[in-house]
């Protein structure tokens, strides 16, 4: 007995468009990246640094205001500064948002340059 070997199967073309229609070409857009460059761990840490400083810097007042209320207290100060620590902790979490660490990370490559 001969055996007959069938030709591969392939998957249906798509038809062609109809006369008069133009196809959409899709091609991938260039984009610039916001993070050209994969950082390290250190430099990661570098950029949340900033980030922390530039976030602190928008709550000063607060910050001040419950450092100056911690002073001279110990396991009491959570208890006695409570409001004072909310206050702090709401301003910052105003600011703790995605913005404000592309804002440190774009600050960051724009003072890579002194670093070396």
């Amino acid at each position: 007995m001969a055996t007959v070997s069938q030709p591969p199967q392939t998957p249906p073309a798509q038809p062609p468009p109809p006369p008069g229609t133009t196809v959409p070409q899709t091609s991938p857009q260039l984009v610039p990246s916001r993070q050209p460059l994969p950082l390290s761990a250190s430099q990661e840490g570098q950029v949340r640094e900033i980030y922390h400083k530039r976030v602190r810097n928008k709550c000063a007042e607060e910050v001040r205001l419950f450092a100056a209320c911690a002073t001279n207290r110990t396991f009491t100060a959570p208890f006695y500064c409570r409001a004072e620590r909310r206050q702090m902790n709401a301003c910052m979490l105003q600011y703790a948002n995605q913005a404000e660490q592309d804002a440190a990370r774009e600050e960051w490559f724009a003072t890579r340059d002194l670093r070396r």
